[in-house]
């Protein structure tokens, strides 16, 4: 293990690594970014046919709202096809506070996944506030360090969380490391 304090620029150099130091938004709607669990932008969340014909079962939507910013979602739209929602408030501003919900979201991702069913992350464009909750989910559920939950993501879909959200994953690292989480096998 890494005994390296978390910095937002390592995590960058890690993102940004596999394009030679570049930022590349997705050529794809969505990813599989860890098994059964995908990570998508708006067209995929709002498409009830593609989440079903993909076996999506859990929707975490990270951008919940009706700004042109957000991903106007709700629990009677996806219930008709058998989806269980979550839709959280959040913006992708480096001051948005999305540590908050770290826990919430992980939770209900390891809800969908202990069930045997498949979990769809969006936010806007699948790329900061979704990315940001899943690396969170990977630390939080499946004892990753940051570097490593960024690696394992990147090594699925092209991501590029905020400064903001960096350094929050980065705190979580602390905290975790500090709670000797690491290294513990996952229930």
């Amino acid at each position: 293990m890494d005994e390296e304090k978390c910095t937002v620029d390592e995590l960058q150099n890690v993102i940004t690594a596999p394009t030679g130091g570049l930022t590349m938004l997705p050529s794809t709607a969505y990813d599989e970014v860890y098994p059964n669990l995908y990570l998508g932008e708006d067209t995929i969340a709002l498409s009830r046919v593609g989440l079903r014909n993909l076996g999506i079962t859990y929707l975490l939507n990270v951008a919940q709202g009706n700004t042109k910013y957000h991903v106007n979602g709700n629990d009677v739209m996806y219930h008709k096809v058998n989806i269980e929602y979550l839709g959280l408030e959040a913006t992708d501003q480096m001051n948005f506070d999305l540590s908050i919900y770290f826990e919430k979201g992980a939770d209900f991702i390891e809800k969908g996944l202990k069930s045997g069913g498949k979990v769809m992350v969006n936010c806007k464009q699948g790329v900061s506030r979704s990315a940001t909750l899943v690396l969170a989910y990977l630390m939080i559920k499946c004892h990753m360090t940051a570097q490593e939950a960024v690696r394992t993501v990147r090594a699925k879909r092209e991501i590029d969380p905020n400064e903001g959200f960096l350094q929050q994953i980065c705190d979580l690292n602390e905290t975790l490391k500090k709670a000797e989480h690491f290294g513990i096998p996952s229930s």
